[in-house]
């Protein structure tokens, strides 16, 4: 192997390792898993879901320096699209919840029945518009 594609890759698994560093400190510092066990009532899992976003970390950062293919085919990137809209739905939703957004909102248009449907609303629209962009690659 050519020394600068060893340091090329060394240095975009450094990068990507910082970066997933850096998200991963924002998750904590938010508090976004704590947040998602209490709204789900899965407290008991809270140590499983902070081995899968480490792990989607890695995965994800390997995946990206070394380009390896996924043949997952359509179903792959529909699962992939929904994912990708839930985890980007999610944290709009931590973003708007954590700067109080939401409750803002809902006393400007006077919502006092609905919120459950409206969060699933954006859930669906979040993600559908993942499925859209990775299947339409728009």
């Amino acid at each position: 192997m050519e020394l600068r594609a060893v340091l090329m890759a060394v240095g975009g698994f450094s990068a990507g390792t910082a970066v997933a560093g850096g998200i991963f400190a924002l998750i904590v510092g938010m508090k976004i898993i704590p947040r998602f066990a209490e709204c789900t009532h899965t407290a008991k899992r809270i140590t499983g879901y902070e081995s899968c976003i480490v792990w989607g970390g890695i995965l994800g950062n390997i995946w990206n320096v070394f380009g390896l293919p996924l043949p997952l085919g359509m179903a792959g990137l529909l699962v992939f699209g929904l994912v990708a809209g839930i985890y980007v739905g999610a944290w709009a939703m931590a973003l708007a919840e954590i700067v109080d957004a939401i409750p803002i909102f809902m006393r400007r248009v006077n919502l006092k029945r609905g919120i459950g449907l409206l969060i699933i609303g954006m859930a669906l629209g979040r993600s559908l518009g993942g499925i859209a962009h990775f299947y339409f690659r728009w």
